[in-house]
């Protein structure tokens, strides 16, 4: 159903009076699973949240948010709002970019926002360089799930993302990075730990560990395959976005578990994960560089994301790959 369109009169005033402090509610609103996480997350007081919510509606003249009993989501009115409110957001993050003072170096800051456990020299010695030619501009790296990095470059809150990639946005732009390769491994107190002469039907049966993303629809679709190749089943025990977590997991005994290949050879050096097969035709991942040509980019993004454009042009990606 189409949606009427908003008087002229009306628009100009939304533009006099609209309260950006509403939409930044209502972003947290629509990103949330009712109306009490949205309060929880912005810290405020529910019948607050409930009343910024009524004050935007009655502003638009549109219903936003379907509240009906047993049910939280937006309306289609609510949807293009959210849309809209996020690029908002995103230009407002900015404003500090254009508000920047033109010097002969370089300096600004740029926010990378990255999956967990990036592992990459070509990575490593962007950095190393970018930070030689220019010492005053300032680095942070967040370390999210791919999801929330993607998100995140998005929003235009971080100046770019190097994570895994589902489904490409049109609107982003997305360069692959590295190529890893992804095995299967357990920990010193698994029974498998130590064999030798292992087939892949030697796991059938064994509880295993993963990535939150290990599933036929989402991102490790090929680990996901992998398991089902060994038959270990649906028989996940824990589960984690975070390398780490999983790696603990895997360590503690918990079950096996998948890992990049390249990631886990200090821990097999070192006697803490035990290599199990498949040892051929594994998994291969691609780790992206994920960025928004519509976020105006201080000059030391700009410089940053150059950094890692040239070296993935000149570099193959034979000399890109991991495992």
């Amino acid at each position: 159903m189409a949606i009427a369109a908003i008087p002229l009169q009306l628009s100009q005033r939304l533009v006099r009076e609209l309260d950006w402090n509403l939409l930044r509610t209502f972003i947290v609103l629509a990103e949330s699973r009712s109306v009490t996480e949205a309060a929880q997350k912005l810290r405020l007081a529910q019948p607050s949240v409930s009343t910024a919510l009524r004050r935007l509606e009655d502003r638009l003249g549109r219903k936003l948010i379907d509240r009906s009993p047993g049910r939280y989501g937006l309306t289609q009115a609510g949807e293009l709002l959210y849309r809209e409110a996020v690029d908002i957001q995103g230009s407002i993050f900015r404003l500090t970019t254009l508000m920047r003072e033109v010097t002969d170096e370089v300096q600004g800051h740029v926010k990378i926002a990255v999956a967990s456990h990036v592992i990459c020299p070509v990575f490593d010695e962007a950095l190393t360089h970018f930070h030689a030619r220019h010492p005053k501009a300032t680095l942070s790296i967040d370390v999210d799930t791919s999801r929330e990095a993607i998100a995140a470059v998005t929003a235009r809150s971080a100046s770019f993302a190097i994570c895994l990639v589902k489904e490409r946005n049109p609107k982003l732009e997305y360069r692959r990075l590295y190529r890893e390769f992804f095995g299967l491994f357990c920990g010193p107190s698994h029974p498998l730990f130590g064999k030798t002469n292992l087939t892949p039907r030697d796991l059938a049966g064994h509880s295993s560990v993963s990535f939150e993303t290990d599933r036929l629809h989402d991102v490790l679709k090929p680990v996901t395959l992998m398991r089902a190749a060994a038959d270990m089943g649906d028989d996940i025990v824990g589960t984690s976005s975070h390398l780490e977590e999983v790696r603990r997991m895997i360590i503690a005994g918990i079950g096996i578990g998948p890992l990049p290949v390249h990631v886990a050879q200090r821990d097999v050096d070192a006697g803490l994960l035990w290599h199990l097969p498949p040892y051929d035709k594994m998994p291969e991942i691609d780790v992206h560089v994920v960025w928004n040509p519509r976020a105006k980019l201080n000059r030391a993004e700009e410089s940053m994301l150059q950094e890692l454009m040239g070296r993935i042009e000149t570099i193959p990606i034979e000399e890109r790959t991991y495992g």
